[in-house]
């Protein structure tokens, strides 16, 4: 828990006393690779905080195809953030990718942290800021870049994730077929 401590401290201040009160909100979860944590159309009821491991967001189109929306290394939080804040239906699936170790809060138990624990309000405001602008940027991104430029944006400002996670869920991410990037790696490649 020592590096969900040290996550937490990059935000708020705590002593070893608030940090046992705040981590008895959460519960531990180990998964198997390609476990899912949420399927779509369940309530979703968890966020989940991944200390171990890779986590994946996404759904499947009208044309039975998955396309990912989000990944969650360590460090990262992931949730239907509408669903889970509003309490409804999911229209998207959370799966880990790899084996994973993550903390799980329902949304009672977040509700009754904020509450008792002003400091948590704060690091929600800004994991939820942070968050948004991320958004944003992808957003623009999707606009704005050809597809090969979206890869090596892609790929520059993350490059772990082009050594860590499977081609066919970087292609899915990024919204084109695991055989266009293929093309796309050979092209950039000197």
């Amino acid at each position: 828990m020592e590096s969900f401590r040290a996550h937490l401290e990059k935000f708020i201040s705590i002593d070893d006393e608030k940090f046992d009160a705040i981590l008895s909100y959460f519960r531990v979860l180990e998964v198997k690779k390609k476990q899912d944590l949420l399927s779509e159309g369940e309530i979703c009821r968890s966020m989940f905080f991944v200390l171990k491991g890779c986590v994946r967001k996404f759904f499947i189109n009208e044309k039975g195809i998955e396309q990912t929306t989000e990944f969650a290394i360590e460090n990262w939080w992931i949730t239907d953030t509408f669903a889970y804040e509003k309490q409804l239906k999911t229209d998207f699936n959370i799966q880990s990718v790899e084996q994973s170790l993550v903390l799980v809060i329902d949304f009672q138990d977040r509700e009754e942290l904020l509450k008792k624990h002003q400091v948590m309000e704060r690091y929600f405001r800004i994991i939820y800021q942070r968050s948004s602008a991320a958004a944003e940027r992808r957003i623009r991104y999707l606009y704005e870049l050809s597809k090969e430029e979206a890869f090596i944006q892609f790929s520059t400002l993350y490059p772990w994730f082009i050594q860590r996670i499977p081609q066919y869920l970087v292609a899915s991410f990024l919204g084109f077929t695991p055989e266009y990037l293929s093309e796309i790696r050979a092209k950039l490649r000197p």
